[in-house]
């Protein structure tokens, strides 16, 4: 008994490792990296996710003004600075959006570059919206269409708040064009909720303590919405379903392609969670790890409640304490903080949260990273903005630990803060760091979230309810009449699970389908192999292998189509030559879109020759092996004889027919 009980004291005396406590609290969720995770995982946690797919529409104007909509500037180029601040307004149920008083807190300068070229007086919320076009609200309908959707009878324009300062008016005008379709992926159905047309917002060129920038040339352009239900169970399914209404968007032909032309806002619970929006993510690719890391998160905020709860009996009196102190005595100069400098800096004490800063929430982070995330955006504190008591690397020391632990008067069992910025923010700061506290308790605050590409989020904002949407008194109801519907849905290309079921049938790659997909080029293997008798197989290995490397080396040129594909395939089948030339005149016609299919051939040298010339030169080159031979490979020869030939052969013979009459 008396060893058990020493055994006992000695654990207790240990001292507490953040490093450990971080391991621990990993494996206890069950966290699972995305590579060794199975659908049992997902269903442990119950994975629940959807998405909100944003897609530009190629039309030549903007959504409520007649501004040329595709025109991007640099940053720096602009004709005016013009500068805002946000504020909240009430709903029509009287009630303020968390979101915009979030924004409000933030004290933000927002600060708009303008273009003359690509922005006017409706962009700055001078003048009242123009007639809404009526082109982006055609390529709207035909996607709703292909979605599967209910068109409206009427379009009627909202107002949806945005107090980011994304959009100077302080709100998107938006309007729902379909409700209720449905996509079909590999193994079951998504359900889709809506459909809407909105203009895009500004792009954000910094966002520095109190100053964020944008420039306006993105502003104002159609924009389309397409919400799913969250019918996604685990992560591979989100991305299967992004690049399918993607896919769906690009087969119309009507949209902008290109970086930042589609992004989606991807939603993401977890049993006991709640709904949590990673904004803004540009690549499918990034999606699986993005969901999967974000509902673990959420499994990790869900363990964090349950601990708290344990310790602390009363949670409605859990508050912070906090004291100012020097810089000087914190050795905070490590971290950047001069010694000189006029930022205050404050010690705050966390009642009962050891083992909370150093649980573990993302690869690579934890619960502490909470706390800083919020600090950055809600007070404006640029990182470095705080240390704490469980830090991996502990820069302060634990001397210092002990004299912040006696002034904060600290029990055992609390963590402590050390924090600094402005004096005029530290009152933000504070709020911050105890709101962030309390909603610990509560286990999964709604909020946005920012992605990485390495899978992790951080705080963004407040997620925003549904009391910021009312109607706008600007634009008048658009009654949409049947017959021009039925012309629409005559006009539909075919639905992308269709053009899929295509290229199986048709043994195209399924490497290759992606790219055939996401670029909309069915159309252009469908007119090769009607037309030409060119096997869509090779049309779409020419397109997906071929092309991409030669995309991926040289720079792009405006004067080159995808067109221009079937343009050399019908030359070389006119011409009588073999398909396989085609990928040596691929490259010489992407570097050189306007140089003609004969001046190619000339640059490649390409003579074109007899197939019996070709074929009576392999038994020459058969007795010339033999005499220099120096493999007893048996296939040396045969590759030998193919080297010595492919040259003059490549565009005259097939290189398989070639090969075979090489082994008779």
């Amino acid at each position: 008994m008396q060893t058990r009980k020493s055994f006992s004291t000695d654990r207790m005396k240990q001292p507490f490792d953040p490093r450990r406590n971080h391991a621990e609290t990993q494996q206890k969720i069950g966290y699972i990296t995305r590579k060794n995770a199975t659908q049992a995982d997902y269903d442990r946690i119950c994975f629940m996710s959807g998405l909100e797919v944003h897609q530009q529409l190629k039309t030549r104007k903007k959504l409520f003004c007649r501004c040329p909509s595709g025109i991007y500037q640099k940053p720096d180029d602009f004709d005016a600075e013009l500068i805002r601040h946000m504020r909240p307004t009430l709903s029509e149920l009287g009630e303020y959006d968390g979101t915009a008083l979030m924004e409000f807190r933030t004290r933000k300068n927002i600060i708009y570059r303008i273009k003359n070229q690509s922005a006017c007086t409706y962009e700055v919320d001078d003048t009242p919206p123009f007639p809404l076009n009526m082109d982006a609200l055609g390529i709207s309908i035909d996607i709703a269409l292909l979605s599967k959707m209910k068109v409206v009878g009427e379009v009627h324009i909202t107002r949806k708040q945005y107090l980011d300062g994304s959009i100077p008016t302080g709100f998107q005008r938006t309007a729902i064009i379909g409700i209720e379709g449905e996509i079909e992926l590999k193994n079951k159905k998504v359900r889709l909720i809506q459909l809407s047309l909105e203009e895009d917002a500004c792009r954000e060129v910094s966002d520095i303590g109190h100053i964020r920038v944008f420039r306006t040339d993105r502003l104002g352009m159609p924009l389309i919405e397409t919400v799913t239900y969250p019918d996604f169970k685990n992560p591979d399914e989100v991305k299967e379903g992004a690049d399918y209404i993607r896919f769906l968007n690009r087969s119309t032909g009507k949209v902008l392609t290109g970086i930042g032309s589609t992004r989606a806002d991807v939603n993401v619970s977890c049993k006991g969670g709640t709904r949590v929006e990673i904004k803004g993510v540009s690549h499918t690719s990034w999606m699986p790890e993005l969901t999967h890391n974000e509902a673990f998160r959420q499994w990790a905020l869900l363990a964090i409640k349950e601990i708290l709860n344990a310790k602390v009996k009363d949670k409605t009196s859990w508050k912070i304490s906090w004291k100012e102190v020097k810089p000087k005595d914190f050795k905070l100069e490590n971290l950047g903080v001069p010694k000189n400098s006029t930022l205050k800096v404050y010690i705050v004490n966390l009642p009962q949260f050891q083992g909370i800063l150093s649980h573990f929430t993302q690869p690579g982070k934890m619960f502490a990273d909470e706390f800083s995330d919020r600090l950055k955006v809600i007070a404006c504190l640029e990182k470095p903005n705080m240390v704490h008591s469980e830090m991996f690397d502990d820069i302060v020391g634990e001397k210092a630990w002990t004299k912040v632990r006696s002034l904060l008067g600290s029990k055992d069992g609390d963590a402590q803060i050390i924090f600094w910025g402005p004096e005029d923010d530290i009152k933000t700061a504070l709020e911050t760091i105890e709101e962030r506290g309390k909603m610990a308790f509560t286990g999964v605050p709604n909020e946005t979230r920012k992605s990485f590409e390495d899978g992790t989020t951080i705080f963004e904002r407040v997620l925003p309810g549904a009391d910021r949407m009312y109607p706008d008194t600007d634009s008048a109801p658009i009654p949409l009449d049947d017959a021009a519907i039925d012309e629409a849905i005559k006009r539909l290309p075919e639905v992308v699970s269709t053009r899929i079921r295509q290229l199986i049938e048709w043994k195209v790659p399924e490497d290759t389908h992606t790219y055939i997909l996401k670029n909309n080029l069915v159309p252009i293997l469908e007119k090769a192999q009607t037309e030409l008798q060119v096997p869509a197989r090779f049309t779409a290995t020419l397109l997906a292998h071929t092309l991409k490397h030669i995309q991926g080396h040289n720079p792009a040129l405006p004067e080159f189509t995808y067109e221009k594909v079937y343009d050399l395939l019908q030359y070389i089948v006119k011409q009588h030559l073999d398909l396989a030339i085609a990928r040596q005149i691929l490259l010489h016609l992407y570097q050189h879109p306007k140089m003609d299919f004969d001046s190619i051939l000339t640059t490649l040298n390409f003579k074109p020759i007899p197939e019996s010339e070709i074929l009576g030169k392999i038994p020459f080159l058969v007795r010339k092996y033999k005499e220099i031979r120096t493999s007893k490979e048996e296939s040396a020869g045969h590759r030998w004889v193919m080297g010595n030939l492919r040259k003059i052969a490549t565009g005259n013979i097939s290189l398989r027919e070639l090969s075979q009459r090489i082994d008779k």
